[in-house]
């Protein structure tokens, strides 16, 4: 089972394919070329030319450099770190170098190859020492406690909603309330889980069409659910309890406020290497259904980043009568 003690956030050694990672390097080198220019001129004029003259030199070694390290990445993860953070400086200096002959042939640059080299290699040192820090900060154990904290948010009001549901069938239909009773222990396995585990895209699509069959008891017609599952990859691991509190969102804020109710659109389809997932529902209180779904988005939003940096989106588009919530993941599998 895929968890987030393999995800590359928890490694000292980073994923040079991740958005997040290729950002922070590209801001902390660009960073220390504006020390550096601030350092060697006097005036804000004389800074901002010597920034670019160095950025044009900077710019080409950081792209070519990155580009190796991606491909390189899966390799790179099977050395020990020592070896592998000695391979990428050394990568640095090669490159560092190459560029150098390169614009010194076109006389481009008049400084020294050494200089050239040390300052790539003291530059990607820097950087890797703030990655295995960074690992540190985000370590298995300190992320594992993190997401059990915010499931611990979720599960009450996810727990509480379903056993209304079905008490509120004990009385008028029980052989209804004892179907539903097994529906509801499958949703407390499935609460009980370890959040720090992965589940595949298929179990959690079940978990939300269970959450809604309960839902749907409580409310009758009033509740309409439309499954749009256009060619997508089921067996695709994705944090647990994803979906379920979106719905129950949907459900809470969007259908039962409505006296004719309406229908929640849960829209799942991939494109390229990232999994497009849409929840949508009526909106018959305004802007009362946004403030009832920020801490549910928060949390979501928090989850994601731990699992996958900034490499997963979530958005919200809000019109006169509907609410849309927009979820981006990436389906690619690591490999270590």
């Amino acid at each position: 089972m895929t968890s987030i003690r393999h995800f590359p956030a928890t490694q000292p050694l980073p994923d040079w394919r991740n958005f997040g990672v290729m950002l922070r390097v590209l801001l902390g080198v660009n960073g220390l070329a504006a020390l550096a220019a601030l350092i060697q001129t006097a005036t804000l004029t004389d800074w901002s030319e010597r920034f670019l003259d160095l950025a044009s030199f900077v710019e080409p070694w950081l792209l070519i450099w990155l580009s190796l390290l991606a491909l390189l990445r899966n390799l790179l993860w099977r050395l020990r770190l020592r070896a592998g953070q000695a391979c990428v400086m050394a990568l640095a200096a090669a490159c560092a170098g190459l560029l150098h002959s390169y614009a010194a042939s076109f006389n481009l640059i008049d400084a020294a190859l050494a200089r050239s080299i040390l300052l790539a290699v003291a530059a990607s040192g820097l950087l890797l020492i703030y990655f295995e820090l960074r690992s540190r900060a985000l370590s298995p154990a300190q992320a594992e406690a993190r997401l059990a904290a915010l499931n611990a948010r979720i599960r009450p009001h996810f727990l509480f909603n379903s056993l209304n549901a079905v008490l509120s069938l004990i009385r008028a239909r029980p052989q209804e309330a004892e179907a539903a009773l097994e529906s509801l222990s499958d949703l407390f396995r499935a609460a009980m889980r370890d959040p720090a585990e992965l589940v595949s895209l298929a179990d959690e699509i079940a978990l939300g069409r269970q959450y809604l069959a309960l839902e749907q008891l409580r409310l009758g017609e009033r509740l309409v659910c439309d499954w749009q599952l256009e060619a997508v990859t089921l067996s695709l691991p994705i944090p647990p309890l994803m979906l379920q509190p979106l719905l129950e969102n949907a459900v809470y804020h969007g259908i039962e406020p409505a006296p004719a109710g309406g229908t929640i659109t849960v829209s799942m389809r991939q494109r390229g290497d990232e999994l497009h997932v849409r929840i949508a529902n009526p909106i018959p209180g305004g802007e009362q259904h946004a403030a009832g779904n920020n801490m549910a988005l928060a949390n979501i939003r928090e989850r994601l980043a731990l699992y996958y940096d900034l490499e997963a989106r979530v958005e919200t588009v809000i019109t006169d009568t509907r609410y849309e919530i927009r979820i981006v993941l990436p389906c690619q599998r690591y490999a270590h």
